[in-house]
């Protein structure tokens, strides 16, 4: 089997370390793969050892040439599948793309937000499977009248290794110059306007007023940085929110951290909350997407009502005010994720949907 893959994504982000996790797997198995990327992605370099890499111009939705560079490369390439994993135009001119040169295409679908009706109807129909990486997105599908014998829910999945390992908690605050007890609430995050990091901010001043001491430790990168460090800079609210980028060395913070806050308005899944969870931390989220798929209520976190800043100061004040709360619910969101959410569930997910189109394909031309 020959697969080609489209992932438009610049950024080693969740849904380009899923394309990765998935190569992997595919090579074990014998599958022949081959990743476009934009120039520059840094999903190429490691990709390298695990299929065959093109770097290709990826402009967006508007850049309709992109359907002409993606179709030759399925006439170069002749695959017998292609796997289109993300949207910024890949969706639907490489969806476009498959139909033209005649080749079975699935799409995976990370996002939760909805769509109109009509345009689903139009998209979704260039795919022979929408795999949905939480059920809460396949839900969304179902709701817009994608078929629901196009649509399977295979969920993103974490090699929780790294996050496994202790963590010197002490070391890392100093690195910060904090207390070696200061309280950590960490986010991690795309600094864009769903992921509701401007809620976080909110609650903060209610939260410090009891625990003074609190700091919270933004990880990330995205168009909001500026609006959210001047956010961040107000009296109330000074030296006690710090910015720290896009980490590579992610799980040695995280360990270090005593909760995770993710109150976004929309999350097709969330990664970071998976991290989070291996990592062994208490976890508040919103009730939204696919987030109650990995947190719920009382058992390894809180779930809120999206935008409900009340509600997320209450149960992250609960955490802070006690610690053997904090450790059952990160014990037991360690062991959920270690359950769940296992890579080669996922790969193997992924893998049986390939094998369901081509055989449906094989069946309708006769072979």
């Amino acid at each position: 089997m020959k697969v080609l893959h489209v992932e438009a994504g610049r950024h080693l982000y969740g849904g380009a370390r899923q394309v990765l996790y998935l190569l992997e797997g595919l090579a074990g198995q014998g599958v022949d793969s081959v990743l476009l990327c934009p120039p520059g992605a840094e999903i190429a370099g490691p990709a390298r050892a695990l299929a065959s890499v093109e770097e290709v111009a990826m402009g967006g939705d508007a850049d309709l040439a992109m359907l002409g560079r993606v179709g030759a490369a399925i006439r170069r390439h002749r695959p017998d599948l292609v796997h289109l994993h993300s949207r910024r135009g890949a969706d639907v001119w490489g969806g476009l793309a498959a139909r033209l040169a005649g080749r079975p295409c699935v799409l995976s679908r990370r996002v939760d937000n909805p769509e109109p009706r009509w345009l689903a109807a139009l998209k979704y129909r260039l795919y022979d499977r929408v795999i949905a990486i939480s059920e809460g997105i396949r839900q969304v599908l179902l709701a817009e009248g994608v078929a629901a014998d196009r649509v399977v829910c295979v969920r993103s999945a974490l090699d929780p290794a790294p996050f496994l390992a202790p963590c010197d908690r002490a070391g890392l605050r100093g690195e910060l110059g904090l207390p070696a007890d200061a309280p950590l609430i960490g986010m991690v995050a795309q600094l864009i306007a769903r992921k509701g990091h401007r809620h976080l901010f909110a609650a903060l001043p209610a939260i410090l007023a009891r625990h003074p001491g609190v700091h919270v430790l933004v990880f990330g990168r995205g168009p909001l940085e500026d609006e959210l460090k001047r956010e961040a800079a107000r009296p109330e609210l000074a030296g006690h929110v710090h910015f720290l980028g896009f980490r590579t060395d992610l799980p040695r913070w995280l360990g270090g951290l005593d909760a995770l806050a993710h109150p976004a308005d929309m999350e097709g899944l969330g990664i970071a909350l998976l991290q989070a969870a291996a990592a062994g931390l208490p976890i508040v989220a919103s009730r939204a997407g696919g987030m109650p798929e990995v947190v719920r209520d009382g058992d390894n976190g809180y779930l809120i009502e999206p935008g409900d800043v009340p509600a997320l100061t209450a149960a992250l004040l609960r955490l802070l005010d006690d610690p053997a709360t904090r450790r059952r619910l990160g014990e037991a969101g360690r062991a959920r994720v270690l359950r769940e959410f296992s890579v080669d569930a996922m790969r193997a997910g992924n893998l049986a949907v390939y094998r369901d189109v081509l055989a449906a394909r094989a069946g309708r031309d006769g072979r």
